[in-house]
């Protein structure tokens, strides 16, 4: 470690990333926790990864939900005039991703869900889509909260990128295709590729850009997927269905938003609560036993 912020101490390094890495530090004032992701920018890199910071911080530091982590404040590192580090603080929340525990197959894992759509469902209310929903980017606290992280790709409804942004295993065909709009519908789809993975195991065959056209994109149309109850026939067809919808091309005929999603969620817990089914045993990952399945916080 050779670095400091005032008025903090910093203890340990939590975790790394993709140009970053994340802290536990404590606020000497208060002794409050908090975990502080640095992001370096590398001599031969360009800026891509501390943009994608402060756009983390920016978004993260306006939503507000139980769900959506919070970010508190920004520095900014600069050398010789050029900016060379983003440090963020943010609150702290230790755990395990998704991606981390595995695809489960427990009652526990459409409550997860659920929670997830809330939090989304409250991020587009103040007007942001998260688009970039995947495994890696939910994290299961162990206190039983469920965390969505990483909105450094996220950005207000409506707007078009420039470039391609987003997961191949999640993304939609509206992030790879030129001068799509990103709406809530896009979030509706990574959602459902995500659970897709959760209850089968397998990654939804999305739509990506292909190396055949210089100076452009052309669009790989992708495999048929199977429905998630074929490919584990435990999965509920409401729910088979609900998954399919989700991820289905055009984003006009995906459900419009998060309540219809959360509404259509409860009615698979429901089917499974009634029947007494476990969708899947929940594996261990890397040596590591699946996240208890205890009731998750009541809604807001």
């Amino acid at each position: 470690m050779n670095f400091s912020v005032p008025g903090f101490v910093i203890y340990e390094r939590l975790g790394t990333g993709a140009r970053s890495t994340i802290w536990l530090v404590v606020e000497q004032a208060t002794g409050r926790q908090f975990a502080l992701k640095r992001v370096r920018r590398r001599p031969t890199d360009d800026d891509r990864f501390l943009r994608q910071a402060l756009n983390d911080y920016e978004v993260s530091s306006k939503v507000s939900h139980s769900v959506l982590r919070q970010s508190h404040r920004l520095w900014r590192v600069r050398r010789l005039l050029q900016l060379r580090e983003i440090r963020i603080l943010m609150e702290l929340v230790e755990g395990r991703t998704l991606e981390q525990v595995g695809p489960m197959g427990t009652h526990g894992l459409l409550r997860i869900f659920i929670r997830v759509a809330e939090g989304l469902h409250a991020m587009h209310q103040q007007h942001f889509v998260h688009s970039d929903i995947k495994p890696n980017n939910i994290l299961l606290a162990d206190n039983g909260e469920v965390k969505v992280i990483d909105f450094g790709q996220s950005c207000p409804i409506g707007h078009v990128k420039g470039r391609i942004q987003g997961t191949p295993d999640y993304i939609a065909p509206e992030q790879v295709e030129k001068g799509m709009p990103l709406t809530q519908r896009t979030d509706v789809f990574n959602l459902g590729a995500t659970l897709y993975w959760a209850v089968t195991g397998k990654a939804f065959p999305t739509v990506m850009p292909s190396q055949k056209r210089v100076g452009g994109i052309d669009l790989v149309g992708p495999r048929e997927a199977p429905e998630p109850y074929e490919v584990n026939p435990k999965v509920p067809m409401a729910l088979s269905r609900l998954i399919m919808d989700c991820c289905r091309p055009n984003p006009k005929d995906r459900p419009a938003g998060m309540p219809e999603v959360i509404r259509r969620l409860e009615v698979a817990q429901h089917v499974l609560d009634k029947n007494g089914v476990t969708l899947m045993g929940a594996p261990t990952v890397n040596g590591c036993d699946p996240v208890p399945t205890s009731p998750l916080p009541s809604k807001d």
